[in-house]
């Protein structure tokens, strides 16, 4: 009589009614752990196996899948010709094709791997839980949209809209669009809000659920929608761009049926999918059997400066894979610097197809044969109520950290698919901006600036310039003219490479641009940044190459540019960042320097802020570097005098650009020697170096010699933690801290006059 209730066995009869009971109540449905931990393709299902079993024409099959990616690339020059968010116009955005039970099969030819590699989660959500709800169901005609990361996504900016494919009564495959929206009703306007403390502050929250009937959205939902941001045009715009373009993806899939069958098309989707499991199966055999580590560090949690470590430890075994990033920082409680494990996959698979096997066909089935092991409740592995609206950071951080190790295992191969690469900038460096416009209408959103990130330095030759986001490789990073005809945004300066701020090496990483903006004819309006990497470079070196360094956000503050521009036009030489802040021409201005990092903040018309992109990481020793590419980048502005001089170590003619090769050789000779005398045995090295623990000042989020041992400082308190009982760090609030500091100054000032 004393058993607990939970160990009796209840009667079959009874264990069925409890069952259909509490499937009838439940209380809340929450992103599903059985979902969202689960990155591989699903088994076939009965129908695929027949269909497959009856074999397929190879021929048909590579003909079939070129029509669905030109109905795929037909369906995404629709939302981007005629999308209202600026992602949609620099292609910020994706469509895709899903099996009948979820799996992500193909994407266009262009736009956000990660996007449609997020949709994955909520399509098996909708599979899972409305397919047989009756008071939901899924049937022909229907459309679920979602921007909810927690259930799958990049970070709530991005909305989806999901279509079942039904066909003489069968469900066949799934359809998608996904842009990056920008504004959403989070606390700060642009939809990826740095000062979000908890999920509350992050705006709408759409779980999946159905906004379309019978191919019409329902009013009803789109107004509670359009209720919920500070955009409404854009809301509704961008939901019936959407929607139509999956309408279009959907005839053309129809249309490939009535000619071929929908058998032939199933089978073609599942047949994809395998293909590419066997082959990244083959590809990772040939890698040499061993594990390669790298760290990545993060420097802000965009409210203060903190070393957020992510840990990667890689491992090849025959066929397979080992993704270890036990280690990694622990989750915050109130930054939305967090991500899940879902959405830190998705970046994984990004990061593969961007950088290291290009040349594979663009589907979650290259994760399928990875196993990707990590901490619960770590910032790459958050969950319950974190914050996650800028998720970018974890994120941007997957997209490159498998450069480093991967290249290390692809080095010593006969064969390539890709060239050995440094890693890419990865930090969101561009505006995000909110307020009222010069044409009275409210708006948030981001700046296209984002994607133009600099590539690494490969190891034939250097990277290149601002080629694309780290998240993407076919975006554009826009034209300034067309968003200076929407918001009261005016670019002072065009996008000049950053000049000297480079990745250096045998070959020097790609470069990034500035940017100088400032704001006219608006009484409301206000910047903000959401990026890192002022005190920690975000890109590393390959092989002796040198990081990129690190970036710094500037502001001229309490003048009007345009003021100062009529009294004297020539009051300014040059617009860059560098004759800016270190010459000052503005008399009575306020120049600053600030962490990247900054929360929204209103300006005053004519105010100027300026950021840059970043530098991909150099690749090789400096002392390699061919003394001609050194006279190129001078000749095209790149760099200094000081730096060739400096790092490279070439001795030239500054007026003529004329190499003393034997003198520069000399030079580099004497110069290796230094480094020799430098030298140090490893073991005493490590005596010196090698601290027992971070030091006691620093912010420092994670493992440091034991990787079972996680330290983080929580409401001003370092703690050490067991990385299987972690516990989120508590930060308290910047400006509680500066007014505690400053009472604490106006205190002893005032002791001091008693």
């Amino acid at each position: 009589m004393n058993e607990p209730l939970n160990k009796k066995a209840l009667p079959k009869e009874e264990q069925a009614l409890l069952d259909s009971f509490l499937a009838d109540n439940r209380l809340f449905l929450g992103p599903d752990p059985e979902v969202m931990r689960n990155h591989s393709i699903a088994p076939r299902t009965a129908r695929e196996d027949e269909i497959l079993k009856k074999g397929l024409d190879v021929h048909q099959v590579h003909h079939i899948r070129g029509l669905i990616n030109a109905a795929l690339s037909e369906a995404f020059q629709m939302v981007n010709q005629m999308g209202a968010a600026p992602g949609a116009k620099w292609g910020d955005l994706v469509t895709g094709i899903f099996t009948n039970s979820g799996d992500l099969a193909m994407i266009a030819p262009h736009g956000i791997i990660a996007f449609a590699a997020c949709c994955f989660y909520p399509i098996k959500f909708i599979i899972k839980y409305w397919v047989d709800d009756p008071t939901v169901g899924v049937k022909d005609g229907d459309g679920f949209i979602h921007n909810d990361a927690r259930y799958g996504g990049v970070h709530n900016t991005d909305q989806s809209m999901m279509m079942p494919l039904f066909y003489k009564g069968e469900l066949v495959c799934w359809l998608s669009s996904t842009i990056h929206e920008g504004e959403n009703g989070a606390c700060e306007p642009g939809g990826m809000p740095a000062a979000a403390e908890s999920k509350y502050d992050e705006g709408i929250k759409m779980s999946p659920f159905k906004v379309v009937e019978n191919f019409q959205l329902k009013r009803d939902l789109v107004t509670f929608l359009q209720n919920s941001v500070r955009d409404p045009k854009l809301q509704l715009e961008d939901m019936k761009v959407k929607l139509h373009a999956v309408m279009r993806l959907r005839d053309r899939i129809v249309a490939i049926m009535d000619q071929y069958g929908k058998d032939a098309v199933m089978g073609t989707l599942r047949s994809h999918l395998e293909d590419v499991e066997v082959e990244m199966r083959r590809r990772i055999k040939e890698l040499p059997d061993g594990t390669t580590r790298v760290n990545a560090f993060m420097d802000s949690s965009l409210r203060e400066n903190c070393i957020q470590k992510i840990s990667l430890a890689l491992t090849v075994k025959g066929d397979r894979m080992i993704l270890d990033f036990r280690g990694s920082a622990p989750q915050f409680l109130n930054r939305a610097v967090n991500t899940n494990i879902a959405s830190f996959k998705a970046a994984l698979a990004t990061g593969l197809l961007q950088n290291i096997w290009p040349d594979l066909p663009h589907t979650m089935a290259v994760l399928s044969p990875i196993e990707i092991v990590s901490d619960r409740n770590s910032i790459l592995d958050a969950e319950g109520e974190m914050p996650q609206a800028m998720s970018l950071m974890p994120l941007f951080k997957a997209c490159v950290i498998w450069t480093i190790p991967m290249n290390k295992l692809n080095y010593s191969l006969p064969h390539r698919y890709s060239a050995v690469i440094a890693q890419q900038y990865d930090q969101a460096a561009t505006f995000i901006y909110g307020g009222l416009t010069q044409h009275g209408d409210v708006t948030g959103n981001f700046c296209s600036d984002i994607n133009g990130m600099g590539q690494g330095a490969r190891s034939d030759c250097d990277g290149e310039h601002s080629i694309s986001p780290v998240f993407g490789f076919m975006a554009d990073s826009g034209e300034h003219e067309i968003n200076e005809e929407d918001t009261p945004i005016i670019r002072l300066g065009a996008q000049r490479l950053a000049k000297d701020r480079i990745g250096f090496g045998k070959y020097r990483g790609g470069m990034g641009y500035e940017q100088i903006a400032t704001m006219r004819n608006s009484n409301l309006w206000g910047f903000m940044t959401g990026c890192e990497g002022s005190m920690f470079s975000s890109a590393q070196g390959l092989f002796g190459g040198y990081s990129c360094p690190s970036y710094q956000l500037c502001k001229i503050k309490g003048i009007n540019i345009f003021d100062e521009l009529k009294k004297d036009p020539k009051i300014i030489d040059k617009w860059d960042m560098l004759s800016l802040m270190n010459e000052q021409p503005i008399a009575g201005g306020k120049y600053s320097t600030h962490d990247m990092g900054m929360t929204f903040e209103l300006c005053q018309e004519g105010e100027i802020y300026m950021i840059c992109q970043g530098s991909g990481g150099g690749y090789g020793d400096v002392l390699e570097r061919d003394p001609q590419l050194v006279m190129k980048d001078l000749e095209e502005d790149l760099m200094s005098h000081d730096l060739a001089r400096d790092i490279y170590k070439v001795v030239y003619d500054e007026k003529t650009l004329l190499v003393d090769e034997e003198a520069t050789a000399a030079l580099r000779a004497a110069y290796r020697k230094e480094r020799i005398a430098r030298g140090k045995p490893f073991d005493q090295f490590c005596q010196e170096w090698v601290k027992p623990e971070p030091p006691a000042a620093l912010p420092y989020f994670g493992s440091w010699d034991n990787l079972q041992e996680i330290y983080a400082t929580t409401a001003g308190q370092r703690i050490k933690m067991d990385s299987d009982k972690l516990q989120g760090a508590f930060m308290l609030n910047p400006k509680d801290l500066r007014i505690a500091e400053l009472e604490a100054q106006v205190a002893a000032l005032s002791a001091a006059k008693k």
